[in-house]
């Protein structure tokens, strides 16, 4: 078995890469780069000043790796680099920066349309800019990370009433590297992050992941003690902390915090959107197996009979209606009759009825198909063999059903329970959106439709992991409910 999760494991990670791979040079190829700029209002600012536009639209470019990009001033750095010739550059860049793009293979000088000051440009070939997207992928903290030559560089434990117990770090970007807290999983790291570069237009500036996994809404202050020894009400995560220039620090952060460490984030009070998807999906698939299961197998029992024809008939028709009037036809009943919320937003994450209705919408989108596939399995089972020597035995139908059939049919069923889990937090695209929650479904076609690509690149890495895991997951989950089932590669395994 460790062998064979071993190779699924390596086959997964490189399903992964194709599809992530795959995905981004989709988007950064085909999808107009001009149009990242359609909602950004600072963008549409600018439209009376030339020269701040170009740079502001190069510079963006650079951050999301259309582009390497230099000012004039970066140019001339470059371009007199081991020379005194820098003021020279900067009084008469031409002659310079006409030189330095010779000998630089692949840049362009361009000049700003007011000043006439040059700029110089490299468009960055599709592949490189793969290469670099997975070279920045995994970030490994550790204490030479800093360029700060006034830095102690160690790592060592910290118990004290601000951050509690953590192993700490002088040199590192983040000050606590693992900590300990009371919300799940208790145990947290900061040595090895994703970094899936920065969200523009929306969410800008904002790492990709921290858009994913941090949570949203209003920042919620409770009472802290700094390390200062000041007490103050304050929404800061202790936790999060990570290294700020000196000359960043102001007289704020000096009453907080005794080092550098004072670019912190706050704790706000609602679920993350990866949190809230999570939530709603496993809850739901729960709710749709709670619900399928013995519906499946009252109808498989009474095969036949007006039961079976009239329950079947209902399932096939609730199969074929499309998602969205199911959505819309569920979503009206619970706001109607029982007085649902019918958008997230009406009482907020912070209120349990705001997650009824998407929940059983998104569950009852899952009760159809399977209870077909519980049906189908249990009248298969029922022609067995071993079900006719059972009925010799003189076994009531009540206890064949209940310890021969269905113990067998629902092997294959086991299986995808962990692929239902994934597709629930995945797959709630349309739900998510007709109840405007922000999970990470609504969050996918949001990203779409505003052109913020590192987003979408983004979800897409995290669905297409999340979907391999289930996958592997399923399969381990097989050797559980069925011992005669091996993972093995080895000649007779199965």
């Amino acid at each position: 078995m460790k062998k064979y999760v071993f190779f699924r494991v390596l086959r997964s990670m490189l399903s992964i890469f194709l599809v992530t791979t795959i995905a981004y040079i989709l988007i950064f190829t085909m999808v107009p780069r001009q149009n990242i700029f359609i909602g950004d209002t600072a963008w549409t600012k600018l439209s009376g000043k030339p020269d701040e536009r170009v740079n502001y639209e190069y510079t963006t470019y650079k951050k999301m790796g259309y582009v390497d990009y230099k000012t004039t001033h970066e140019l001339c750095n470059v371009a007199t680099e081991g020379t005194d010739n820098y003021q020279d550059c900067i009084s008469n860049p031409e002659t310079y920066a006409t030189e330095w793009a010779k000998s630089s293979k692949g840049w362009e000088i361009g000049q700003y349309p007011l000043s006439k000051d040059f700029y110089a440009v490299r468009e960055i070939p599709i592949f490189e800019r793969v290469a670099r997207f997975y070279g920045n992928l995994i970030k490994i903290d550790h204490p030479w990370a800093i360029d700060d030559p006034n830095l102690d560089r160690n790592i060592y434990i910290s118990n004290n009433e601000t951050s509690g117990l953590s192993l700490a770090c002088s040199g590192c970007r983040s000050k606590h590297l693992v900590y300990f807290d009371g919300t799940f999983p208790f145990i947290h790291q900061n040595i090895i992050t994703l970094d899936m570069g920065t969200s523009y237009p929306t969410f800008s500036g904002r790492p990709v992941m921290d858009v994913i996994t941090d949570k949203q809404g209003t920042p919620v202050q409770k009472e802290v003690t700094f390390e200062t020894g000041l007490t103050t009400n304050s929404s800061i995560d202790v936790h999060s902390c990570t290294y700020k220039p000196t000359e960043m620090i102001d007289h704020l952060d000096e009453q907080r915090f005794v080092d550098n460490y004072a670019n912190c984030k706050q704790t706000n009070g609602d679920p993350s959107m990866i949190g809230i998807s999570m939530m709603t999906g496993i809850v739901a698939v729960a709710l749709s197996y709670l619900i399928a299961i013995p519906f499946g197998i009252t109808i498989a029992r009474n095969k036949g009979k007006m039961f079976d024809r009239f329950g079947t008939g209902i399932v096939m028709v609730l199969m074929s209606v499309p998602s969205i009037a199911f959505i819309y036809f569920f979503r009206f009943l619970g706001s109607t009759f029982l007085g649902l919320p019918d958008t997230f937003p009406a009482l907020g994450a912070g209120n349990f009825l705001s997650y009824v209705l998407p929940t059983l919408v998104l569950a009852l989108l899952n009760v159809p198909g399977l209870t077909v596939w519980i049906r189908r399995y249990m009248v298969d089972q029922q022609s067995a063999d071993y079900v006719k020597f059972a009925k010799a035995k003189g076994l009531s139908e009540k206890e064949i059903s209940k310890r021969h059939i269905f113990r067998n049919a629902i092997i294959p069923i086991t299986q995808g329970i962990a692929r239902s889990f994934i597709l629930s937090i995945t797959g709630a695209t349309i739900t998510e959106s007709i109840f405007v929650m922000p999970g990470m479904g609504k969050m996918l076609p949001d990203a779409i439709n505003s052109y913020n690509n590192t987003v979408v690149i983004g979800l897409v890495f995290v669905f297409t992991t999340l979907s391999v895991l289930s996958v592997l997951l399923g399969d381990i989950t097989l050797t559980m409910v069925d011992p005669r089932i091996k993972l093995s590669d080895s000649k007779g395994g199965r």
